[in-house]
């Protein structure tokens, strides 16, 4: 977690797989999910960004395919959030 003039960022990352360049455009999407049905909703990562869209904050992914993902989220200081 980092801190800024305008903010902090938080980066979550794993090591895993990273995420299929075919679906980056979509993971934000509601319902979108690569998993087999009854299996998930697909909501997890629409419902993050848009708390922190709600925020005023912004999410962002950086994937490196076939060895992991990060996800990198940026929040107003409260201060400076507008209303």
């Amino acid at each position: 977690m980092t801190g800024g003039e305008g903010g902090v960022t938080i980066t979550v990352s794993d090591t895993g797989t990273g995420i299929d360049n075919a679906y980056i455009g979509k993971i934000f999407d509601p319902f979108f999910t690569t998993k087999e049905v009854g299996n998930g909703t697909g909501l997890g990562l629409s419902i993050s960004y848009g708390i922190v869209q709600d925020h005023g904050g912004s999410i962002a992914v950086k994937n490196n395919e076939g060895k992991g993902a990060s996800f990198i989220i940026t929040l107003p200081l409260a201060e400076n959030r507008e209303r």
